[in-house]
């Protein structure tokens, strides 16, 4: 671990100890010339800032802190990646945290606003809770909200296109396929995202003149676990699916497990989609056909308005973004 200091930069730049800090916190005012002699001197002595430190001098953090519901999921993976990438390549780090059976969104929120460490906070929240609502609302430092379509007039948010992407999704099962009897395997019912894509599942059956069937609902929660209990219980009807569309890609593996262990193939006897096209779904056997979301560009985009708030670059109207999505055709179905 290194123990180079400033003034030891200082001392071997022949420069001042001012000098050094405004050339590595990038100020104008230092000669080019002068700035890459510094920053040479830095790396020859493997000198890491103290980014608290600096925060605390400068009364301004440059940490982007992302809250998420979980941290195991491969798309939140993907989605924690994507972020870190954006905030390091624009010169701000990433801390991340998530929320659990021990620790509410909420309390997560809460903790890094009381803290001082947050520059800007980055959330993925199911739903806006009163009491979330109240917090962010109470506090001046930036906020971007993801999967929070509801509350876009508020904050900041960054969205998934899911009623479109469900709707081209079943329209395509429908009449390009032949399927007729679609079942569907929702995410919990007070996540947004899993509103909308059941919303877009119903209307678009009934556009399409096939009427709803209740039978054909299991109520999962985004897990592999909850797609293989919900498809064993399809799999049991009398008059049995001929698809099963899980609201995401990891319910639509659990779907996999319990189809096989029941003795059924893929897509003959039984045909699976999904979505969020994670990097696991194109390995399956047969592989996922599922609906694409650019979990780099939702990542990139909520990393890039929260730093340009904290650079007071954006304009005080919120900004929208929604993720536009893509079927990938593979062979599940």
């Amino acid at each position: 671990m290194s123990t180079a200091t400033i003034k030891e930069i200082a001392r071997k730049a022949n420069v001042s100890i001012a000098t050094v800090s405004r050339a590595l916190s990038n100020d104008a005012k230092v000669k080019h010339s002068t700035k890459v002699l510094i920053e040479r001197v830095a790396k020859e002595l493997d000198y890491k800032p103290n980014i608290l430190a600096r925060n605390f001098v400068k009364k301004q953090s440059n940490i982007v802190c992302l809250i998420l519901p979980d941290i195991a999921d491969e798309f939140f993976s993907d989605l924690i990646k994507s972020v870190d990438e954006a905030s390091y390549a624009m010169g701000y780090f990433t801390m991340i945290t998530s929320s659990h059976k021990l620790r509410s969104i909420e309390e997560a929120v809460h903790t890094f606003i009381a803290n001082g460490l947050a520059g800007s906070i980055i959330a993925l929240i199911p739903s806006l809770s009163p009491e979330l609502e109240r917090i962010l609302k109470n506090t001046e430092i930036p906020i971007v909200l993801l999967g929070a379509s509801s509350v876009v007039e508020k904050f900041d948010s960054v969205s998934i296109a899911n009623y479109d992407g469900v709707a081209e999704l079943i329209d395509y099962l429908i009449k390009v396929k032949g399927y007729r009897k679609i079942a569907h395997i929702t995410g919990p019912m007070d996540n947004n995202d899993s509103l909308e894509r059941f919303g877009s599942y119903k209307d678009t059956l009934e556009k399409n003149g096939i009427e709803f069937n209740r039978d054909y609902i299991g109520q999962g929660d985004f897990t592999q676990e909850s797609g293989k209990r919900e498809c064993i219980k399809l799999l049991k009807l009398t008059d049995r699916p001929q698809l099963i569309f899980a609201s995401n890609d990891m319910m639509a593996i659990g779907c996999y497990q319990a189809i096989k262990e029941f003795g059924l193939r893929i897509p003959e006897d039984i045909g699976v989609v999904g979505f969020d096209n994670i990097f696991t779904s194109c390995f399956l056997s047969p592989s996922l056909t599922t609906v694409d979301v650019s979990i780099e560009l939702m990542g990139r985009s909520a990393a890039d308005i929260a730093i340009r708030r904290m650079r007071s670059e954006l304009p005080e109207a919120k900004q929208k973004i929604k993720i536009p999505t893509k079927i990938v055709f593979r062979e599940s179905c």
